[in-house]
């Protein structure tokens, strides 16, 4: 029997929708197949986007997407992917699979998908093999109303009004694919490209990503900051940055030996499990460090790479980084996703990596085929956390599960309050064997009805082109109200999800 305990009258912060955000890189077919195809290929679309693909995208309310990448961004140079597409260079993308990049999708064309999803925009900017120069104009193109050089560019290339960019990242992963950069130095470089990312809009600022650790790297997140902090913004200390990203992966057999992402033990189940809850020590590491320069806060913890990443899928470029999404995928969202919801003082933005064919994705392609990933699904039913209140919760089970030396908590939560009053609980079974009852309490509210959704199936279940509905969200019947709350047992391996007016 668990029992869960919630104090809905005691908020503990805004969860940003950001937190819900995505991540689609110049990477496999990612973009090109997943979200843009040649407006004549017979896949329905609106000016090169797939219709199949953004309507689910707007199912689950994406908030924010991410582009170029990624290690593609600091290899990015923006002035190719502009004007008419037969004129645009091509490449090698060096980075991800040695394939040709003809620079089709650009700045314009994502402007037009985020216009499509509904969603704000997150632009990486090219550190890394970039001038200051090229950062400056790019952000002059896309924000800048009046006369100028590359405000003129841009309404020449059709686009008469400016693009609101919502947030700008100054390089990426700039320890490693973006440059092999100490601490130190990327922090003097970040001081100096990002007061080139000018402000044009005052009522519409532009929030600037500070490069941050990869994993645990402490000293990378303490150099950084002291760096920046030196000598302080002439408007303060936190006028240099709004963000610090953060980078985790999960990978059960380790870096070199990350395993099949179908064909898995149940000690591999667990391993991936106790890794997808090491993000909470993580940002407990990491947030403590910032407290000691950002202790009001104002300085989001941005995980803007997350997720599982397996071996890709057998006869596959291994450059692509294509692979299937299992329920455990499936759980390891949702573990995430509660992790940062439960930090929500801290974490202001999370992109899963990523979006289409690429990783642990939310949605996959095949010719004019679509199918959702039970990841898809997680997020479907999360969408109600965003722009919510967290409030205290407190979950007790009995023990553990797992095999030797992997043991993890059975049950997971966080639960949040909409402004209609409606308590949303998401929980998270992790167990592979076992179904637990659970006494569900608020502390406050006297609840009158209850709407219930899950997720669930066998540990390696996932949905394929011939059977996309193998795993899919349903409603859930085995619910019942109570004096104080709501009772009802859990299956194994399962996410669910309880609305409570």
């Amino acid at each position: 029997m668990a029992k869960l305990v919630i104090n809905d009258a005691k908020k503990q912060g805004y969860i940003a929708p950001e937190i819900y955000g995505q991540f689609s890189e110049h990477l496999s077919r990612g973009i090109y197949e997943g979200l843009f195809v040649r407006e004549d290929s017979g896949i329905p679309n609106v000016n090169g986007m797939r219709t199949d693909v953004v309507e689910a995208l707007k199912e689950i309310e994406v908030p924010v997407l991410r582009w170029p990448g990624g290690c593609f961004a600091d290899e990015y140079h923006w002035k190719d992917g502009i004007g008419p597409k037969e004129k645009r260079k091509r490449m090698i993308n060096t980075n991800w699979g040695g394939v040709i990049e003809d620079n089709s999708f650009g700045t314009h064309e994502f402007m037009e998908l985020c216009r499509q999803i509904g969603c704000k925009t997150y632009v990486n900017g090219n550190l890394g093999s970039g001038t200051v120069q090229e950062m400056a104009e790019w952000v002059e193109y896309m924000t800048f109303e009046g006369v100028s050089p590359m405000a003129d560019l841009r309404k020449e290339n059709g686009h008469e009004k400016p693009w609101k960019v919502d947030y700008f990242g100054v390089g990426n992963e700039n320890w490693g694919c973006g440059g092999n950069m100490t601490p130190e130095y990327y922090a003097n470089l970040y001081r100096r490209y990002q007061t080139y990312v000018r402000q044009y809009h005052r009522d519409a600022p532009i929030q600037k990503i500070c490069g941050g650790p990869n994993v645990d790297d402490l000293k990378w997140t303490k150099k950084v900051l002291k760096t920046c902090f030196a000598h302080p913004h002439p408007e303060g200390a936190h006028g240099f940055m709004d963000g610090l990203s953060l980078h985790y992966y999960v990978h059960p057999g380790g870096w070199q030996n990350k395993g099949s992402a179908t064909d898995f033990t149940e000690e591999e189940w667990y391993t991936t499990m106790e890794k997808a809850l090491y993000m909470e020590e993580l940002i407990r590491l990491h947030g403590d460090v910032m407290d000691k320069y950002d202790p009001e806060k104002k300085i989001g913890l941005i995980v803007d790479e997350w997720g599982d990443w397996f071996d890709v899928e057998p006869g596959t470029n291994p450059g692509f980084l294509y692979q299937q999404n299992t329920m455990r995928d499936a759980l390891v969202a949702a573990v995430s996703l509660n992790i940062f919801n439960r930090h929500c003082d801290r974490v202001k933005m999370a992109c899963i990596a990523q979006m289409v064919n690429v990783l642990q994705s939310v949605i996959l392609t095949e010719d004019e085929r679509m199918l959702l990933t039970p990841t898809y699904h997680v997020f479907h039913m999360y969408r109600g956390h965003q722009g919510a209140e967290l409030v205290e919760s407190s979950l007790s089970v009995e023990g553990t599960v797992g095999v030797e030396g992997y043991e993890v908590p059975a049950l997971q939560e966080s639960v949040s309050v909409r402004e209609d009053g409606t308590v949303l609980v998401t929980l998270a079974n992790l167990s592979v064997r076992e179904a637990y009852p659970v006494e569900l309490m608020l502390t406050e509210k006297k609840p009158e009805t209850v709407k219930a959704a899950i997720l669930t199936g066998k540990m390696q279940a996932h949905n394929t082109f011939e059977e996309p509905d193998r795993v899919k969200e349903e409603e859930f019947q085995d619910v019942a109200l109570t004096e104080r709350g709501v009772r009802f047992t859990i299956p194994a391996c399962s996410v669910v999800s309880l609305e409570i007016r």
